[in-house]
């Protein structure tokens, strides 16, 4: 019998106006400095005060570190960090997409070691599961499921490597889950999210380190995103179809937090550190090619999630699901304006160039270990060659 470790934040509020109860949520833990951590858009435009008027109505002062970027960097970090020890904070408020939270997240990681250690002391397979300070993570897009997971993602400038690091260091103590933050989140990078979370359903439900917890919340993932991403994508106002999203992309996340993710995140991360094209972009480029590469080594679990996201009916035999399942995520592909590598304007001589530096990386990861189909470097080549075109 295999023994699941389950993992999730202490404490979590999820619907729309739950970013009201932040000072709640800090004082619920004996909590009352706290440092946010937000990128430059969400501080210019004043998004960020959703998060600091609650909190300054509570009597909460905070201090707010903004000079996070879309591909969180080492050197990001430790500016951070030190910003971090020379003040005098008990906790960090992750305030935005995927990256202000990864951010934070490794902030507390690295804050908790000694000094002069660099970020990839903890790249997988090292355990980051030591922090300086608890995190609270208020998302503002449907998609990277950050807030629930005991995983971030930081690039080393040094070797354009990103690089995994998970650990309960990384786990954040609460979350806070708002889908009506989502409102002004433009069409791209709605697209971009809503397939990263579907993504991180799909793989976790066919990992070879799926649980039947991960599976159900996986499959409640996929049965909210599959009628609701092209809804989002049509109209950025439909309060319903927002709020199914970003609940789903928190299940999604707390499924792959507790499975894994798999070979389309290994192959992934090297084109976004090499080619800066967003996290959720390049799992959209390789989502259908990468499924089709593994999709009969696992079809009982893909047609089954085909039939969750509803390109399959209910009696569609197994074989079938899973000729759906892929027309669908061509057709979702299609119509959500995903383009190739090439057609995105990458060089052709470039990619074919970094191609082997970036199969060693996908390797190196660990994450297509965890594939139904367990490639070799050839054929991590053979598919990078496969969806540049």
């Amino acid at each position: 019998m295999t023994v699941a470790s389950i993992v999730s934040p202490r404490l979590m509020r999820i619907g729309g106006g739950a970013v009201e109860g932040v000072a709640d949520v800090l004082r619920s833990f004996g909590l009352s400095k706290p440092l946010v951590v937000t990128d430059p858009w969400m501080a210019s435009s004043g998004t960020v005060e959703r998060c600091l008027a609650p909190l300054r109505k509570a009597g909460i002062a905070a201090q707010v570190f903004s000079d996070t970027v879309p591909d969180p960097t080492d050197t990001v970090i430790e500016a951070g960090v030190a910003i971090l020890q020379a003040g005098d904070f008990d906790c960090l408020i992750g305030f935005g997409g995927g990256s202000p939270m990864d951010t934070a997240k490794a902030m507390s990681v690295l804050a908790a070691a000694p000094a002069g250690t660099k970020m990839r002391a903890f790249k997988v397979p090292a355990a980051a599961d030591a922090a300086k300070l608890p995190v609270i993570c208020i998302p503002t897009t449907a998609g990277t499921g950050s807030e629930a997971t005991r995983f971030t993602v930081i690039t080393d400038t040094e070797t354009d490597e990103k690089m995994l690091i998970a650990g309960l260091g990384a786990l954040p103590l609460a979350a806070l889950v708002d889908y009506e933050l989502t409102f002004s989140v433009p069409p791209r990078t709605t697209a971009d999210t809503g397939i990263d979370s579907l993504t991180h359903a799909l793989e976790a439900f066919v990992s070879k380190r799926a649980n039947p917890h991960a599976d159900s919340l996986a499959l409640a993932a996929m049965r909210l995103i599959g009628p609701n991403l092209r809804r989002v994508w049509r109209d950025p106002k439909d309060a319903a179809a927002r709020e199914a999203m970003m609940l789903g992309a928190t299940q999604a996340g707390l499924a792959f937090s507790n499975s894994s993710v798999a070979l389309i995140h290994g192959m992934s991360r090297p084109i976004g550190a090499h080619f800066h094209v967003p996290h959720g972009l390049s799992n959209a480029m390789l989502l259908p090619a990468v499924t089709e590469f593994g999709l009969n080594d696992a079809l009982p679990r893909y047609a089954e999630a085909a039939r969750a996201i509803g390109a399959a009916r209910a009696d569609d035999a197994d074989q079938v699901a899973g000729a759906k399942l892929l027309e669908e995520l061509r057709a979702l592909n299609a119509e959500l304006e995903v383009p190739t590598p090439r057609a995105h304007g990458i060089d052709a001589a470039r990619w074919d160039g970094l191609m082997p530096t970036m199969a060693r990386q996908a390797l190196a990861s660990g994450s297509p270990a965890n594939n139904p189909r367990v490639p070799t470097e050839e054929e991590i080549l053979a598919l990078y060659r496969r969806v540049y075109a």
